[in-house]
């Protein structure tokens, strides 16, 4: 199963895969080389399908739960100063993406969308300190009665140009379902109240809408 974003994107790919292996097989008379550009090419395609890859997820949803939003490596866990929405400290669990990884992004928790904001900016590599205020990026809050307020961004990178936010304000949030998608590696930060307990550790390997990744007791 694919992502809706990627069906523009594959088409155009598979049409330039198909194109490329003819006019290779037509003027490429070695046949070594031949042989290795159509394995390149096809290479590339199977690159591009993974990326935009949407698998199935199953999601058990618990009010007294944050799940991770996407697929990737925990890279920050910290208590910060928030000053976009909340002014005031919370802790963050930032969660890399490779280009490998699955790029949809999910609500970590269910409830009412209050705040969701696009902010241009830059496009410092995600793993920069300053990327989570500089960079092109994605403000969503979510409240439910149970873990009040939760702060996710999408953040672009070095390599992601193009982020994709479905959240609208007043919307119902569904825990595990899709809030947005980031085209070609970037980041996620999440930010919790400072009470909740923190279910991973630096440089564990998440899924996006299975793996907690903090809870209240």
């Amino acid at each position: 199963m694919f992502h809706k974003e990627g069906y523009k994107i594959i088409t155009i790919s598979m049409v330039l895969f198909v194109s490329a292996l003819f006019l290779t097989d037509a003027i490429v008379e070695i046949e070594w080389l031949r042989k290795l550009i159509m394995i390149v090419f096809l290479i590339l395609f199977i690159l591009i399908l993974q990326f935009f890859r949407n698998p199935k997820r199953t999601t058990i949803e618990n009010i007294n739960h944050i799940i991770a939003s996407v697929d990737g490596k925990v890279v920050v866990i910290e208590e910060v100063f928030e000053k976009e929405f909340f002014k005031e400290k919370r802790k963050q669990i930032s969660i890399f993406m490779s280009p490998l990884n699955v790029h949809v992004t999910r609500y970590p928790i269910g409830g009412k969308v209050v705040y969701s904001k696009y902010h241009p900016g830059k496009y410092l590599v995600a793993w920069h300190p300053k990327a989570s205020e500089e960079n092109e990026r994605t403000t969503v809050v979510v409240e439910n009665n149970s873990v009040g307020q939760i702060l996710f961004r999408q953040i672009a990178g070095a390599v992601a140009r193009r982020i994709v936010n479905y959240a609208k304000k007043n919307d119902q949030a569904i825990q595990g379902e899709d809030s947005g998608f980031i085209k070609f590696g970037s980041r996620v930060d999440i930010l919790i109240p400072l009470d909740m307990t923190i279910n991973v550790s630096l440089n564990d390997k998440v899924k996006g809408g299975e793996t907690v990744i903090a809870s209240y007791k």
